[in-house]
């Protein structure tokens, strides 16, 4: 499952490290969505009901635009379906952070946005989970390796060489309004997958990585790739590293560098007893 994330980058530089080439080859580094880019607060403990910054087609806001070209907009972490009734979003009585990617397409909260195109790509530093372990949790940050300097130009897209590569999450949102009138509000869901090998020691459930330019125009471009094709894409990926961090990041009021920063484990030293036999 994912559960926190950290980003920590200033608003402008979100839209930097997201550069693509759009269909004739230029490079391009999506804009925010009018207002949205204030909505976003930097953060090293993000925990559902923050806001995020969210990747997708510029079409879902402009009907005669391309459906490869992208926008970032901020979102609320934890999706809230268009057809909610409550006039109040935190009565939501689900835990809708996560959406597993075995029932999205059976469960009504995510079929609709699953088969109305209406998916995302979450950005973040990387994600915390924790492993349990003699009783007690330990937090991990976990994150793409940094890039090195050999390789390819298609998958140095969106980053400096040698520099550390934003994590790309897949995920479905939704827009709800209130019954009552005042302005729509957008909410995602971060999909999950069974955890691949480098992460199973940690956890059973990891997000739905996407790995590369390719892999995140496919997803976001709903317009020429059918929800059957996208859902392909939706699998564990190896290419991903981890730290052990402190457990002040438990606390998700605690926002400091300290968060991510990694730390040494200190095995606990055994207690021996004797046992003599009578």
């Amino acid at each position: 499952m994912c559960g926190r994330t950290a980003c920590t980058l200033a608003p402008d530089d979100v839209s930097k490290s997201c550069e693509y080439k759009d269909k004739q080859g230029q490079r391009k580094c999506p804009p925010w969505r009018d207002g949205d880019s204030d909505k976003y607060h930097p953060s090293y403990n993000k925990s559902p009901q923050s806001n995020s910054p969210v990747l997708l087609s510029v079409k879902h806001f402009q009907k005669d635009a391309d459906s490869s070209e992208r926008v970032l907009a901020a979102m609320r972490w934890g999706l809230i379906p268009s057809w909610f009734t409550e006039t109040n979003p935190s009565k939501m009585q689900y835990n809708t952070s996560n959406c597993r990617s075995d029932t999205m397409s059976e469960k009504p909260l995510y079929k609709g946005p699953l088969f109305k195109g209406q998916r995302c790509v979450v950005l973040a530093d990387g994600f915390y989970e924790w492993r349990r372990q003699d009783g007690e949790k330990q937090p991990y940050f976990i994150y793409f390796p940094r890039l090195k300097s050999e390789e390819s130009e298609d998958t140095k897209e969106g980053s400096d060489g040698g520099s550390q590569r934003l994590l790309t999450m897949a995920g479905l949102f939704d827009c709800w309004e209130p019954p009552g009138g005042g302005d729509p509000l957008y909410s995602y869901t971060v999909i999950t997958v069974d955890a691949s090998k480098s992460m199973n020691g940690i956890h059973d459930r990891m997000p739905a990585i996407l790995d590369g330019n390719g892999e995140i125009q496919k997803w976001l471009d709903f317009g020429e790739v059918p929800a059957k094709e996208a859902v392909k894409l939706i699998h564990p990926i190896e290419n991903i590293t981890h730290h052990p961090v402190s457990t002040i990041v438990n606390n998700s009021r605690n926002n400091t560098p300290e968060c991510i920063a990694p730390i040494i484990l200190h095995k606990k030293k055994a207690c021996l007893q004797n046992t003599f036999l009578k």
